[in-house]
């Protein structure tokens, strides 16, 4: 794999991220008078995201972040997306909470095989 293929889904989800902050400070004037679910996308985007951009660094630092490591990247930064779409419109907390927990699971797994290759080899 290439540092493009490797960083690309980390890429993606930096800009997201970046893009619910500048929304949410957009839109911070008429959350104040109407409430908004931007403000809450924002942090809530925050918390898996950092495990993601850790291990991406890690992946790519040990050379351990092959095409599996990619393909996982990318499904984790779909989940994240879908979560913030439905964060931002209707909020259904069944939807959203099932891709969130999803999302966290295809991270556990990165996680767990890469924390294998390390340790084991595999």
């Amino acid at each position: 794999m290439t540092i493009r293929d490797v960083l690309l889904p980390l890429f993606v989800e930096v800009i997201l991220t970046f893009v619910l902050l500048f929304w949410t400070a957009s839109r911070r004037t008429e959350a104040v008078s109407s409430g908004t679910r931007t403000a809450n996308a924002f942090p809530n985007q925050l918390e898996l995201s950092v495990l993601f951009y850790v291990l991406t660094i890690l992946a790519w630092d040990t050379h351990h972040a092959g095409t599996i490591f990619v393909a996982l990247a990318w499904l984790f930064v779909v989940l994240r997306l879908i979560q913030v779409i439905i964060h931002v419109t209707d909020n259904d907390v069944r939807r959203r909470g099932l891709a969130f927990i999803v999302g966290a699971i295809v991270l556990a797994i990165m996680w767990a095989i890469y924390m294998m290759d390390i340790l084991v080899g595999i």
